[in-house]
C-alpha cells in the first residue's frame, strides 16, 4: 500500500504552481506592452512618473520582459530570474500606494498576495525543481 506524500515531497508541485501563476500574471503585462504601447505608456507615466516614450520602447522592454519570464517559467538561472521577478513586482506594488488608502481600488490589493508568491518562489528556489532548469 502507498504511504501518503510528505508535505515536503508536494514542494515541489507546490511551487511550480506558484511559479505558473506569477507567470501567467507577468505575461499578460508583457503582452500588453506590444498589443497596447499607449496603455502601457499611460501605466509608466501615471505609477513611475516616467513620461513622453514612444511604442518603441515599449516593444523593446516587452520583449526583453518576455526573455526574462520565459527564463523565469522554466526555471532558468533561479537566483537572477526569480530575483528579478520577485522586484519588478515589488516596485509595481509599490509604486500603487495610493491605491492602497481607501475601499475604491480593491483589486490593487491583489498584488499583495503575488508579491508573497514571488517572495516564496525566490526564497525558495532551490526546492523548486519540478519541470526546471535546475
Amino acid at each position: 500500500m502507498n504511504q501518503p506524500q510528505t508535505s515536503i515531497a508536494k514542494l515541489p508541485a507546490a511551487l511550480l504552481s506558484l511559479r505558473l501563476g506569477v507567470f501567467l500574471v507577468m505575461l499578460m503585462w508583457t503582452l500588453d506592452k506590444f498589443i497596447n504601447p499607449t496603455h502601457s505608456a499611460g501605466v509608466f507615466a501615471n505609477f513611475y512618473k516616467l513620461e513622453g516614450f514612444g511604442s518603441a520602447i515599449f516593444y523593446v522592454l516587452g520583449a526583453l520582459e518576455l526573455l526574462l519570464i520565459l527564463a523565469f517559467v522554466a526555471g532558468f538561472a533561479k537566483k537572477w530570474t526569480y530575483g528579478a521577478i520577485f522586484l519588478l513586482h515589488a516596485v509595481s506594488t509599490l509604486s500603487a500606494w495610493q491605491f492602497y488608502l481607501g475601499f475604491n481600488n480593491l483589486l490593487f490589493f491583489a498584488a499583495w498576495p503575488m508579491l508573497a508568491a514571488c517572495y516564496t518562489l525566490f526564497v525558495l528556489r532551490d526546492h523548486d525543481t519540478l519541470f526546471s532548469f535546475s
